[in-house]
Order: structure tokens, then C-alpha cells, then sequence
């Protein structure tokens, strides 16, 4: 108990749940709780001081381990998606990413292949060693996904979707989430906490840009978002340009600032043929492009300390 002229200050120590915050709160003469710790306590740093390195079927997203996932924005044909893959992986992409089912502004956009992307994109990243990354897009398809994908993304429309949150906190997969558009970072790690509470450890953030009113690029690239996640939250982050800025000529440096920045990783999409890709076209690096940024990024990491992950001798 702290009393000062104009306000008295009560610490109180036990249960912080929101229920125990807002009963405090309702009481007469109450001006403000504040809460010392944050609710996210499992995502906290305080929680958990020593940075968590999260393996995806053999490579390593964390300390001085550089994620490095690269591919189209929707599974495309086989041929396309083994040139992609070949040319990514030897240009030092560790994980393959590419949609099997596409949650769309429009109801008439292309919605992805659904099992036989999924079979499809398994079968390519087999292949070339690489672990393969997709997203889920509904709480019911959640153990089809995890059937054929080494890690789950949940995107950026679907972040506060809790009851796909709690199914992928069941499931045995690595989670990749999304920042949804008009997230704040305590919402971003408030959702990693339900994964987490449901006994799934295997959580990395991911930046892919809010929602901004200057509508010169796609999304607002919060860069700052990085180091703050890092002083917040024992978890890793990784950041995807491609999204937040939808333009090929500003991924490479957005790229490079967010690794500089911290990042643990970056996602970038990645096509042979931009004009044919059946999503996002306008907004993929072709395969030129990505090795020059790649071959960045792999310099800047080892200025920093970091290594990019290498591809695993064989995936389970």
C-alpha cells in the first residue's frame, strides 16, 4: 500500500486472470488496474528468458538459426513446382511454401487444389529435401493438413480464428502465425497463446505488414515489430516483404531490414513465370531475383553471428 496526496496505490499479488482484472476494476474508486505481467504468459519472455529454436522436420527457425522459406503463393503444376523448387533450394531456401487452399477477398478467385495440392506440394519438397510449409484455413481440415505439411501456417485473415488456434495447438505440427492486418503486437502474441496453452510449443511469429493508409504499397511493413517481439517473447519471428509491400522491386531490402532487424527468418513468394501464377502472381520474385536477395541475406546473417539453416539429409 503506497498513499500519496492525490491517489492511493494497492498492490495486490495472486490470481491476474481478466475476470479477478475486471471485478477489481468495477469497484468504487478504482481509477485503473494495471496489470504487471503481461497475459500472455506462456508467449512471455519472463516466462521463458531463453529464446526458443523451433525445428521443422530438421531445420532449425531460432537463435542463430535462419529460416529461410520460399515458394509459389498457390501449389501450381508438378513441373512448375519441381523447377521452382530446385532453383529456391539451390539458391539456399531451407523450407518450401505454397498454398494448397486460398482464402480469398473474392468468392470467384481461385481457391487452391485442396488434397491434391497438398499430395502435390509433400511430393516436390520430398524431392528436393526440403520441408514443406502450407496454410490451414479451416479448424476441420486441420489434421488432412498436418498429414501431408511439416509445418501449419495460419494466415493472416484466420489469426484470431480461436477455434482453429486451439486446433492446431492440439496437433503435433510447428505453427507459423500470421499477424493478422490490423493486429497489435499483444494481439499477435495473445493468439500464440492459445496454441500454446494447448500444448503445442512449436509457435513462430510472422510480420507480413497492417493495414496502412498510404496505398503505395500493399501493407505497411512494421519493421519495428521485430525487436519488439524479441524483447517481449521468448518465441521466434520471421518476416514475409512479399506481403507487406506487394512489390518486387521493394522485397529484396525489406528482406534485408527485417533480417536486420532480428528477424529469424524470412518468407518470400517465389515463381518461374509471374504472369501465369494462379495467385499473387504480381508480387512474386522470379527465381533470378530470389537467389541475389538469397545470397544477401546468407552475407548479412553471418554479419550478425547467424547461419541460414541447412537443408536436412532426409525428412521423415
Amino acid at each position: 500500500l503506497s498513499r500519496g496526496t492525490y491517489r492511493t496505490i494497492v498492490g495486490i499479488i495472486g490470481d491476474e486472470s481478466q475476470i479477478v482484472v475486471e471485478s477489481i476494476r468495477a469497484i468504487p474508486g478504482v481509477a485503473k488496474v494495471v496489470p504487471v505481467l503481461p497475459p500472455y504468459k506462456l508467449a512471455s519472455r519472463e516466462a521463458h528468458p531463453e529464446s526458443s529454436v523451433i525445428d521443422v522436420s530438421g531445420v532449425k527457425i531460432g537463435g542463430n538459426s535462419v529460416a529461410l522459406i520460399a515458394g509459389p503463393c498457390s501449389v501450381d503444376e508438378e513441373d512448375r513446382m519441381h523447377r521452382i523448387a530446385e532453383r529456391v533450394a539451390a539458391a539456399g531456401a531451407n523450407i518450401l511454401r505454397g498454398g494448397a487452399f486460398k482464402p480469398r477477398t473474392s468468392p470467384y478467385a481461385f481457391q487452391g487444389l485442396g488434397e491434391e495440392g497438398l499430395k502435390r506440394l509433400r511430393d516436390v519438397g520430398r524431392a528436393h529435401r526440403m520441408p514443406v510449409v502450407t496454410e490451414v484455413t479451416d479448424p476441420r481440415l486441420v489434421s488432412l493438413v498436418a498429414e501431408y505439411a511439416d509445418m501449419l501456417q495460419v494466415g493472416a485473415r484466420n489469426m484470431q480464428n480461436f477455434a482453429l488456434l486451439n486446433e492446431v495447438g492440439a496437433s503435433n505440427r510447428p505453427v507459423l502465425l500470421k499477424r493478422g492486418m490490423s493486429a497489435t503486437v499483444n494481439d499477435l502474441l495473445m493468439c500464440a497463446e492459445y496454441i500454446l496453452s494447448k500444448g503445442n510449443p512449436n509457435v513462430v511469429l510472422c510480420e507480413r505488414g497492417i493495414k496502412g493508409f498510404d496505398p503505395a504499397t500493399r501493407n505497411l511493413f512494421d519493421v519495428a515489430a521485430v525487436p519488439l517481439v524479441h524483447q517481449l517473447s521468448h518465441l521466434p519471428i520471421i518476416v514475409d516483404p512479399s506481403h507487406a509491400t506487394g512489390k518486387p522491386d521493394l522485397i529484396p531490402a525489406c528482406a534485408l531490414a527485417g533480417l536486420a532487424a532480428g528477424a529469424d527468418g524470412v518468407h518470400l513468394e517465389v515463381h518461374d513465370c509471374p504472369e501465369v501464377a494462379k495467385s499473387d502472381g504480381p508480387q512474386a520474385l522470379v527465381p533470378e531475383q530470389f537467389a541475389e536477395v538469397a545470397s544477401q541475406m546468407k552475407g548479412l546473417a553471418e554479419l550478425l553471428g547467424k547461419t541460414i539453416s541447412p537443408l536436412p539429409e532426409t525428412i521423415s
